[in-house]
């Protein structure tokens, strides 16, 4: 295939529900409130850590309590997140795979900035991606094609030969309003049901592959 490709992080690279659950449970847990099933955590996730936050508050907690939660969850991340994060199965080979035929990657992840790039510098072989790209000041957050927009920029590639591959409707949404193709792929955060609005569809890292030679 031509062009570039553009990941999400959290459900579509890397399986990070766990690291994610386990500290979101010890800030709620610190200051005295409910703590969630990963199944619930689930659905929280996808627009970055303070939507993660109000998520899981009840909403008459939530303004009382949402700053403090939030900063608890993100020192204990910080230290915590390589418990309970790792790579989907396939997900290294393919990666290679596509960076030995020219081609090339990029991540674009609602995550914090600093968080993502950790996460893929600790996690992925050194230059797998040509631009890494999380939730970063003054930069509007997916499904804003702002952070899309600015990977295509940055690789020298125009927007429509760039294809999103991620696990949510923020991420089709965000290729929809960059003017990108889109890949959802079904082992992510969100239902096979929300994703049919993606150009197209993959259940497994293989068919993702079988796919991207295409």
């Amino acid at each position: 295939m031509q062009g570039a490709l553009i990941f999400d992080l959290d459900g579509t690279l890397v399986e990070s529900l766990p690291g994610i659950s386990a500290s979101l449970n010890r800030a709620l847990a610190r200051q005295g409130l409910p703590t969630h099933e990963d199944t619930a955590v689930r659905g929280f996730i996808g627009d970055g850590a303070r939507m993660l936050v109000a998520r899981a508050l009840a909403p008459d907690a939530a303004a009382q309590h949402l700053e403090s939660v939030l900063r608890s969850f993100a020192e204990d991340y910080a230290v915590s997140w390589q418990h309970g994060t790792q790579p989907y199965d396939g997900i290294t080979s393919l990666l290679a795979d596509l960076r030995a035929r020219g081609i090339p990657l990029a991540v674009l992840s609602n995550k914090p900035h600093a968080f993502t790039t950790q996460i893929v510098e600790k996690l992925f072989p050194q230059h797998t991606f040509a631009a890494v790209l999380g939730n970063r000041e003054g930069l509007a957050h997916k499904p804003d094609p702002a952070g899309a927009l600015e990977i295509a920029a940055t690789l020298g590639i125009a927007p429509e030969n760039c294809v999103l591959i991620g696990d949510s409707t923020m991420d089709l949404d965000t290729a929809r309003n960059a003017g990108m193709p889109s890949i959802a792929v079904t082992w992510g955060y969100h239902d096979r049901e929300r994703l049919l609005g993606a150009d197209k569809i993959v259940e497994d890292t293989s068919q993702l592959a079988a796919l991207l030679a295409l």
